[in-house]
């Protein structure tokens, strides 16, 4: 057994935590990660209103008696939403463990301390990192470039990110973007880590919510089936490169703007390629690393045999490299 200080702060057993992904963080794949021995996440703005998150915190309490958290991500919208009651719906579901992402979650800690609830907030820079860290939340997942959905506008990949934030942050770290198997668990306890988080790992899972022709997609992939879109509008995102990401690059590329780009990168079209399959149909998160990823198992395979392979590791060829 891996034990960190994650480990230790957030009561599970391995130092493994599934993304808070979009249509993907539902009641079925966080109560699998969570009986696993990991941290399953539910995503709280899949869920259409805050009534709908209070249910689907209840269905996945019902599934596991195992810790998990809510990811709430707080980032402006053309629709607005009532953050607000989200965060009420958090606290009064009993949850103890919410994952933070987007704005500064400075403002939203105080409710959430008050109600006994850990925050571990998403960070893509050291300096954000040490404001969080400043502003009092518990842990941070800082995701490097090779991270689906938003990387940030540095360009930083883990290698260099996570010993760089290693140095100077002081809470628990979990190293995000890129990790899929057990060699990245130990390169990230190597670099200053306690735990890797794991979005698209966990998407070619039996137990993940979307169709199976994504996961098949995700398996036959390499490191470069992705697209970086909204570059120039330095709001970019690593989606999969299907002809929908390149009509978006496209279009950015003739000096298209946000509103005109936005109907044919919504996701509501994204939802749909994940309920029918049609890859075709929007864009849709996806990381570098479906490079290494060639199966489909349950999330407790997938889980032990991370913990199992990177524990042989550690006690094998790691220890043997070291001179008597």
């Amino acid at each position: 057994m891996i034990k960190t200080r994650f480990t230790e702060m957030f009561g599970i057993k391995h130092p493994i935590v599934q993304g808070g992904m979009q249509w993907v963080g539902r009641a079925e794949l966080a109560s699998a990660v969570s009986n696993a021995g990991a941290l399953g996440i539910l995503t709280g703005l899949t869920q259409p209103t805050p009534e709908d998150l209070s249910k689907e915190i209840k269905r996945c309490r019902e599934m596991t008696d195992q810790p998990f958290g809510v990811n709430l991500t707080i980032l402006p919208t053309l629709v607005p939403r009532p953050y607000g009651e989200y965060m009420d719906a958090i606290v009064q579901s009993g949850v103890k463990i919410v994952e933070t992402a987007g704005n500064n979650p400075k403002p939203f800690l105080p409710k959430f301390k008050e109600a006994g609830i850990k925050v571990i907030h998403k960070c893509t820079s050291v300096r954000h990192g040490i404001s969080a860290e400043k502003a009092g939340v518990d842990a941070i997942s800082m995701d490097g470039f090779e991270c689906a959905g938003h990387p940030g506008e540095d360009d930083v990949p883990n290698l260099v990110l996570l010993p760089a934030a290693a140095n100077v942050i002081k809470i628990p770290m979990l190293a995000s973007g890129g990790f899929a198997d057990a060699r990245g668990l130990v390169a990230a306890l190597a670099l200053g880590c306690e735990g890797i988080n794991m979005g698209t790992r966990f998407m070619a899972t039996r137990e993940a919510p979307i169709h199976q022709k994504v996961k098949e997609t995700i398996v036959s992939s390499d490191e470069r089936a992705t697209s970086l879109i909204f570059r120039t509008m330095r709001n970019t995102s690593r989606v999969y490169g299907n002809s929908v990401a390149k009509k978006a690059i496209e279009m950015e590329t003739e000096g298209k703007t946000i509103q005109e780009i936005g109907p044919i990168v919504s996701g509501a079209k994204g939802r749909v390629v994940y309920e029918t399959g049609d890859m075709e149909h929007g864009v849709w998160s996806a990381g570098t690393c479906m490079g290494l990823i060639h199966d489909i198992p349950t999330c407790k395979e997938l889980v032990e045999r991370i913990v199992g392979e990177a524990e042989a590791m550690i006690k094998g060829r790691l220890s043997q490299a070291v001179a008597a």
